[in-house]
């Protein structure tokens, strides 16, 4: 595995190694303020020698860009403040950090532990196909949308964030967007193509672009949605660019490629049943560097841990062969870098049979 430590420059600024903590948000900041713990929790990850930390999802300055009240916010000084605290512990371990900004749009209630402070909105009012589940997003709404996520992006880079990651993916707002069958909008922020319908996202794009000058800028992107787990917004390479192409043409630096199983072929019919994950494809597709995520180091996948199920640790082996085919160049860890926030450095110094696997229990902690 000696690849995945190499360091790595994107858009200027070196990262120490290929690993990432993926964004995993459990609803541990009371009244949306990151705390002492959570700053404690990043900071564990950091020394454990991930490279990159990317902070879970913390909403932007709308009243329903959160699904669950103890999510983090990114705005007012109190939740700021927390947030500085967080970038200095990781900071002093060597680690960079990022945060992820999103709105959690129009999604199912049954992750929530509090009530969201507002009515849900979305392109048109719809959490999945035919079913609805909050309000439909005015023109007003829209834009003040995209300017929360631009000044949320602008303060991230005052309290000294490394990069910028936006949350474009698993069916909240900006993938609604995306998603024909939850966008029937009739104005520019819809249409019948999926290049049309990226419109939304490649504007916060160029405002977020704007706002943070040269900082990297990173947006984290599925197929599926946690409202249809075989759902595809683009079923061929060539959709793939009219899907994705605005965004990197607006400043996106790195597409951060969300599978639930890092391992399976994103176009097996093209290339087999070992062909390129979405990562590689995008990547191929693109020419832009990519991240992939989806259960690394584990045989279970992140939904079967809200069931009950427990995961077992599994070899890298796969992971070292796509990594040496360079089909993607970042690698982030979720569950597993709960349960190992050494993970990093047990793999670096070959004590990869030490790792535990994930219990699904360990979502109620933070440590």
């Amino acid at each position: 595995m000696a690849g995945l430590f190499d360091s790595f420059t994107l858009r200027g600024l070196t990262l120490p190694n290929r690993i990432a903590m993926a964004p995993m948000t459990r609803n541990f900041a009371l009244g949306g303020v990151p705390g002492a713990d959570i700053a404690e929790y990043y900071r564990k990850r950091a020394a454990g020698g991930t490279g990159l930390i990317i902070t879970e999802g913390t909403g932007i300055n709308r009243p329903e860009a959160r699904n669950d009240s103890d999510i983090p916010r990114f705005h007012d000084e109190d939740a700021l403040a927390g947030w500085s605290r967080v970038v200095e512990q990781v900071h002093a371990e060597g680690a960079k950090i990022a945060p992820q900004l999103w709105h959690t749009g129009i999604v199912p209630a049954q992750f929530a532990k509090k009530p969201r402070p507002g009515v849900p909105e979305g392109p048109s009012g719809l959490m999945k196909p035919g079913e609805e589940g909050g309000k439909a997003m005015s023109e007003e709404d829209v834009a003040d949308t995209i300017a929360a996520f631009a000044s949320a992006a602008a303060d991230a880079v005052r309290l000294g964030f490394d990069i910028i990651e936006l949350h474009g993916a698993h069916g909240y707002l900006i993938d609604q967007f995306f998603w024909a069958a939850v966008n029937q909008r009739k104005d520019q922020w819809g249409g019948a193509s999926i290049g049309e319908r990226s419109r939304f996202a490649a504007e916060v794009v160029k405002q977020v672009r704007a706002a943070i000058g040269d900082v990297p800028l990173i947006i984290r992107v599925s197929q599926w949605k946690q409202q249809d787990f075989a759902w595809k917004v683009a079923k061929t390479p060539d959709e793939l660019v009219e899907w994705l192409g605005p965004l990197a043409e607006a400043g996106v630096d790195m597409f951060h490629c969300s599978q639930r199983r890092f391992w399976e072929p994103e176009f097996p019919e093209l290339d087999g049943e070992k062909g390129l994950n979405f990562a590689g494809w995008t990547k191929k597709q693109l020419g832009l560097p990519t991240m992939s995520v989806g259960s690394v180091s584990l045989d279970g996948d992140f939904f079967g841990a809200f069931a009950g199920q427990d995961s077992q640790t599994s070899d890298l082996t796969e992971l070292e062969r796509r990594l040496d085919a360079e089909e993607f160049d970042m690698v982030s860890i979720g569950r597993a870098l709960i349960a190992n926030p050494d993970w990093a450095n047990l793999v670096r110094t070959g004590q990869s049979d030490q790792l535990k696997g994930f219990d699904a229990s360990m979502l109620a902690q933070l440590n």
